[in-house]
């Protein structure tokens, strides 16, 4: 096909969210991954004209952001397709099975989000790169078995299977790593920027290099396997997010510019824009040299240069009026504050020709509107790509910072004691965009960009051109503990799919379903307690130290929690001895040192039902032991009362843990009341307060489901809330409080009768109301309010 043009084969439309990660191993089929928790294949039905039939190949409760391909081989002739995404677990599965069944494996030890994965050619291995600042390789079919590569500081975006002998990893500390398969760090190389996509390049290739990386500075670089840089590649005018390469040496590359674009030597010789803000992932069949793209409109694309697998005349006509019709917000262009009445009119696109492939013009038409093109060398023409727009029409007025005007501009709060953050955002940018941008301005790492682009998304509601951008009721799906116009990373505790399930309600109240605090960093945490336990070694406390077996006992109580967090499903009791061990540090270490052991024993409380059994025998119950341990003293840490009170919040977790609770409750109230009767108990420690609340919510929903049994205890919660109501200044807290008393004042008149006449719950709403100006807030005080009514 020479240099001949790519154009659209067909558009493969499906999935209900971005599709993040695509892949093309070879003519018959196309595999797609989203933020819709789905992994999709594509079959190929029919040639002419190209249609493709769509299976459900996994489905799960988190963004998919990463796919590899393991060809076929005797054991798995269909071979595998691999995942990872948000969940942190990898995920292998024949292509051929029915997504209900289980999967061929799940690959458990990552801690955060997968971002990248590669298999080798050969099958054996496979490469994954998170979140969590770490690498590894994975054996195949002995799946347990894996290789850390070690030494990265910071996310690592790519991975890249380069041979038997080599491994390649691009990070977000701007360093590209070489490493040997049994983990042996060849060398690293300086790549100047975030790295975000690795592609090995085809013996033979123009270029005379090994690989390409791409990094957040739009500047593709191509190397050799020594470190040495052999070319640039200057054309992307934003983020590049994947990289592939043609059987040819051409190299394919697509970004955050809306533009896929395809590299002979050092030219881009085509650009093919999108109808998306943004295109996530590109891969290429290597026996046909056939492209398949993902992007934000929820669409994978394959596109072709043989004319026999190019869709019709009528399909790519629709796909050319997509893209001519897709609003492009001005503040995204290179130019964003140009005069209108300085821009060229439609004559220019007949009398001047485009420098380059890709080269964009803005055009003043007839009408008034102004269009953007882009020069197409394959076609010698210039081709309509979007229309430019400003902010959305509303009635919401601007707002001036660094002396633009701006739809929005949050206040965000990234660590307590620190001035709060501007992060400007106007209708119409892409959230993505924004908030990488906002990450980098501000030296922050990359690892908070989805939760900031939710936030944006949230607070925004959605806006889009056209419609009024003012903000409004709380969107359907959204986590109703983490909006508002102030957010605050790592805070607070995560909401369950469950729980996510229950957000998605018109109606926030009641709250039917519990809250479980289970996050935490194990490794740090058994890092801690064994040096604590060194610590009490070396003053000769062997009466509470930990000896050599317990210290056996202990570390596989951790490995038990570990894997019980990636999986809750494959949870085990954990053994009692190491029960033994959490509830000796949690109650009988030092003060200064019980911190790590409660957190361990809030771990296991809720994550092992056999905790609540064996610490609750007999007449004593763990809630005896904690309140006998002196960490709700005057003089206790704040931070051990807190996470005292996580544990009595994680009792809710099981039926049997929720008995414990209920019978508790009096011993419970007696030692949380005094924190909410003098604030100043709190001692100004958000998460203390949050832990409280939580507490109450989920007293409020067992109090709810038991109401003729419940009575007095609920009308003592609700005095208890109210009280909070009154007192808190947190945002977070005060919507957790609000909930748990708006949820108690469905079990009838009697109880909206003492909120109004013996509590003046009016009168703590308007203050909660007063104390924060978000919208969940102001949406629950009225729910409560027409309740009240």
């Amino acid at each position: 096909m020479g240099d001949a043009p790519y154009k659209l084969s067909v558009a493969l439309k499906g999935h209900e969210d971005d599709v993040r990660v695509v892949l093309h191993p070879n003519p018959s089929f196309v595999a797609s991954g989203s933020r819709d928790a789905s992994v999709r294949l594509w079959k190929l039905e029919s040639s002419r004209p190209p249609a493709y039939d769509c299976t459900l190949v996994s489905h799960g409760s988190t963004f998919v952001n990463s796919l590899a391909y393991v060809p076929s081989s005797s054991r798995y002739p269909d071979g595998l397709i691999i995942s990872g995404g948000v969940d942190s677990i990898i995920e292998a599965r024949q292509p051929g099975r029915n997504p209900d069944e289980n999967a061929e494996a799940l690959l458990l030890g990552h801690g955060n989000n997968i971002c990248a994965l590669d298999a080798s050619d050969d099958g054996r291995t496979i490469v994954s790169g998170s979140w969590d600042h770490s690498a590894r390789i994975w054996q195949v079919g002995d799946w347990e078995k894996f290789v850390p590569l070690n030494g990265h500081n910071g996310n690592v975006w790519a991975v890249l299977a380069y041979d038997k002998e080599t491994v390649i990893t691009g990070c977000a500390d701007k360093l590209i790593r070489l490493f040997q398969p049994r983990g042996k760090l060849l060398r690293e190389i300086p790549a100047g920027d975030v790295v975000r996509a690795l592609c090995r390049l085809p013996p033979g290739n123009p270029y005379g290099a090994h690989f390409a990386s791409a990094a957040n500075d739009s500047i593709i670089r191509l190397w050799t396997l020594d470190g040495t840089e052999v070319a640039q590649l200057h054309g992307h005018t934003n983020f590049i997010y994947s990289l592939a390469a043609l059987p040819s040496g051409e190299v394919v590359s697509c970004g955050e510019d809306r533009t896929l674009r395809i590299w002979k030597g050092f030219d881009c010789i085509q650009t093919i824009t999108h109808p998306a803000t943004s295109v996530w992932s590109v891969s290429v069949c290597a026996e046909n040299g056939d492209i398949v793209s993902g992007s934000s409109d929820n669409t994978a694309r394959v596109f072709s240069r043989a004319p026999e697998r190019q869709a019709d005349e009528a399909a790519i006509k629709q796909f050319e009026e997509e893209v001519a019709s897709h609003a492009v917000p001005k503040q995204a262009l290179d130019q964003p504050n140009i005069n209108p009445e300085q821009l060229s009119g439609p004559e220019f696109l007949q009398q001047k020709q485009g420098a380059k492939d890709g080269a964009q013009k803005m055009i003043r038409e007839n009408n008034g509107d102004i269009n953007l093109y882009t020069w197409s060398m394959s076609e010698q023409r210039w081709v309509k790509v979007g229309l430019v727009v400003g902010s959305a029409g509303s009635s919401r007025e601007k707002q001036d910072y660094m002396g633009k005007d701006y739809d929005y501009v949050f206040e965000i709060n990234m660590e307590d004691g620190q001035p709060n953050l501007k992060l400007p955002y106007n209708v119409g940018q892409n959230p993505h965009e924004v908030a990488q941008k906002f990450l980098n301005d501000n030296e922050l790492p990359i690892s908070y960009v989805d939760q900031i682009v939710n936030f944006i998304v949230t607070n925004t509601q959605g806006a889009t051109i056209g419609q009024d951008s003012a903000p409004q009721s709380q969107a359907p799906g959204s986590d109703p503990w983490g909006t508002g116009s102030r957010y605050r990373p790592g805070e607070g505790d995560p909401i369950s799919p469950q729980q996510d399930a229950a957000a998605s309600r018109p109606k926030i109240l009641p709250q039917t379903t519990y809250l479980s605090i289970t996050t935490g960093n194990l490794a740090g945490l058994q890092k801690k307690l064994l040096q604590f336990n060194d610590e009490l070694v070396e003053d000769r406390r062997k009466d509470i130290s930990l000896n050599p077996h317990d210290i056996e006992v202990f570390n596989a109580t951790i490995k038990q929690l570990e894997l019980a967090t990636k999986n809750p499903s494959s949870a085990k009791p954990a053994l009692n001895e190491g029960i033994d061990i959490a509830l000796r540090m949690a109650t009988q270490w030092p003060l200064d040192k019980r911190l790590p052991g409660l957190d361990l024993l809030r771990l296991l409380v809720a994550l092992s039902p056999a905790t609540i059994t064996h610490t609750s025998s007999g007449s004593s119950t763990i809630v005896d032991a904690l309140a006998a341990s002196d960490v709700f003293t005057p003089d206790a840490p704040p931070n051990s009362s807190m996470m005292a009170i996580r544990i009595f919040a994680n009792l809710f977790a099981t039926e049997a843990s929720r008995l414990i609770a209920d019978g508790e409750f009096e011993k419970i109230h007696a030692l949380i009341h005094p924190f909410v009767e003098s604030p100043d108990r709190q001692k100004g420690n958000r998460n203390l307060t949050i832990a409280i609340t939580t507490l109450y919510i989920n007293y409020s929903v067992l109090f709810a489901a038991t109401p003729d049994s419940s009575a007095d205890r609920s009308l003592t919660l609700l005095d208890d809330l109210t009280k909070l109501l009154n007192s808190v200044a947190d945002s977070e807290a005060l919507y957790r409080a609000l909930v748990g008393a708006g949820t108690l004042l469905t079990l009838g008149e009697d109880f909206r009768t003492a909120a109004k006449e013996v509590f003046d719950l009016e009168t703590a709403l308007g203050r909660a109301a007063g104390a924060s100006p978000e919208p969940r807030i102001r949406n629950v005080v009225a729910e409560i309010r027409d309740e009240l009514a």
